[in-house]
């Protein structure tokens, strides 16, 4: 099969033909249609996340047929696979209904080959029915950037006012959910980039302006998407008494130090970790409903590096979308 392969960080992928991979006990081998490009994927290539397996298929954002394995899918079923690849289910937090956290996790495009192919493997307890309602190239980008953004939204309570810092393939999702619940959205840009801001305005925010600045009103909870510490602050700084800011990044930088009164007034401050598969069947029932609209930008499998490279220059407007066949 066609594979783009990580054989070092901070390298390029390079492209590859590999022996087709096997499906083990409880595991689908997928024919692979579409995979997203996520910017933890980028994290990976750079280096930022240590120890991935190597040689690695990265991707993580997976949709294809089921062609071989399991017991839960028929042939030819339509599946997605998420980040959270795969849970040992025995854990304290497994058995408390948080795998999100689990100590021996596996992770799609990480610790196990992901979407970069024309074939991949994946557990089948954590592949989702694809809902019909979004072909493969629209309903990539819900297998991580919306579980992501579905679950940042609900951390940040139920808040009225919702600034969005940094809009790409996540905040032009959860602007969406977020406006189908009645909030109102708030979106804070890199500054001087008008086509991001504008780029917001269209998928329902009613106000975008630059990060560096405070919005026009103090809101209720902000959740943070760019992986730039100094957006904290900003954002504490831009959220009223009570309210919660959400780091929705696996990677950020460092995080600058700043003065306790803007953490002072009950705020809240806190990350976002992973995914659960409630939340993956929640977001996937919930999306064709709003209905969520998702941008793309496909780019042939061997254009990989590319996308990886117009995604970490901020030049992907929505989400960029591998594909590889029948997408």
């Amino acid at each position: 099969m066609r594979a783009m392969v990580l054989d070092a960080q901070r390298e390029p992928l390079r492209p590859q033909e590999l022996e087709p991979p096997r499906p083990g006990p409880g595991e689908v081998l997928l024919e692979v249609s579409a995979c997203a490009v996520c910017r933890t994927d980028l994290h990976v290539v750079d280096g930022e996340l240590p120890d991935p397996k190597l040689p690695l298929v990265i991707g993580h954002q997976i949709v294809g047929r089921v062609l071989d394995g399991g017991e839960r899918f028929e042939p030819g079923a339509r599946v997605g696979v998420p980040w959270l690849g795969w849970t040992d289910g025995d854990c304290r937090y497994c058995r408390s209904g948080r795998e999100n956290l689990c100590d021996r996790a596996l992770f799609t495009g990480y610790t196990r080959d992901g979407g970069y192919a024309e074939l991949a493997v994946a557990d089948e307890r954590f592949c989702f029915p694809v809902p019909a309602d979004y072909p493969d190239l629209q309903a990539a980008p819900l297998l991580c950037a919306g579980l992501i953004g579905w679950r940042s939204l609900k951390l940040a309570g139920d808040a009225e006012r919702l600034g969005l810092y940094g809009f790409g393939a996540s905040a032009h999702i959860v602007a969406q959910l977020a406006g189908h619940q009645g909030r109102r959205v708030f979106a804070l840009v890199r500054p001087g980039d008008a086509e991001a801001a504008a780029f917001a305005l269209e998928r329902g925010a009613e106000w975008a302006g630059p990060s560096d600045e405070l919005p026009p009103e103090e809101l209720d909870a902000a959740i943070v998407f760019a992986p730039a510490g100094p957006l904290v602050p900003a954002a504490l700084r831009a959220v009223a008494k009570g309210g919660a800011v959400v780091c929705a990044g696996i990677h950020m930088s460092d995080i600058p130090s700043f003065p306790y009164e803007l953490l002072w007034g009950e705020r809240v401050l806190r990350s976002v970790a992973n995914l659960t598969r409630r939340d993956g069947e929640e977001l996937l029932t919930l999306a064709p409903r709003v209905p969520v609209e998702t941008d793309v930008q496909p780019f042939p499998l061997e254009r990989a590096n590319e996308a990886l490279g117009r995604l970490r220059s901020g030049q992907v407007r929505g989400a960029a979308v591998l594909v590889t066949r029948h997408a």
